[in-house]
């Protein structure tokens, strides 16, 4: 049995560490500085983003062909939403049609610190034989259990959801 303690700002948890459901990572490797530099994804779990660039420009710039923490975690919240929903739905023996997520992620200052302020998911959903009340729900739904979200539980979380 592994035993996992956190000390931070001053307070002292113990938690016992359980089996995971999944475990992903992804290593970057920074060259230089902050405003000219880069980082190179590498050594990611399904090998997809390896070589991926990361720049300081690209994160507060134009992309450039390169990308941000900003929009992977926009990827992780979009696709993470869409199967929630979609678990949701199963469980009311409901197969949606299709399901189109976008998720939009916020840096902005705060105090004088680059913050992640919002995720902002907007849906568009093509489902048949659903009810806009059965549809709210599910969504409603979604949107407290999907994981990402419960990750960003300090950011403001929207949810713009049209059923199509």
């Amino acid at each position: 049995m592994l035993i996992q303690i956190t000390v931070s700002h001053g307070n002292f948890s113990m938690k016992e560490s359980t089996m995971a459901i999944a475990s992903r990572s992804t290593t970057t490797t920074w060259e230089g500085d902050l405003p000219s530099g880069k980082g190179t994804l590498s050594q990611s779990s399904s090998s997809v983003l390896d070589n991926q660039v990361v720049t300081w420009g690209s994160r507060t710039r134009a992309p450039e062909g390169k990308t941000s923490p900003e929009e992977l975690l926009a990827a992780a919240h979009s696709s993470c939403f869409a199967m929630a929903l979609n678990d949701r739905l199963s469980q009311d023996k409901i197969v949606p049609n299709r399901l189109e997520v976008t998720a939009e992620v916020t840096l902005d200052e705060v105090n004088g610190n680059p913050t992640i302020t919002t995720s902002k998911i907007t849906l568009k959903a093509d489902i048949d034989g659903i009810t806009e009340e059965a549809f709210k729900a599910a969504v409603s739904d979604a949107e407290s259990g999907c994981p990402v979200s419960r990750l960003y539980a300090s950011a403001e979380i929207t949810v713009d959801a049209e059923l199509v």
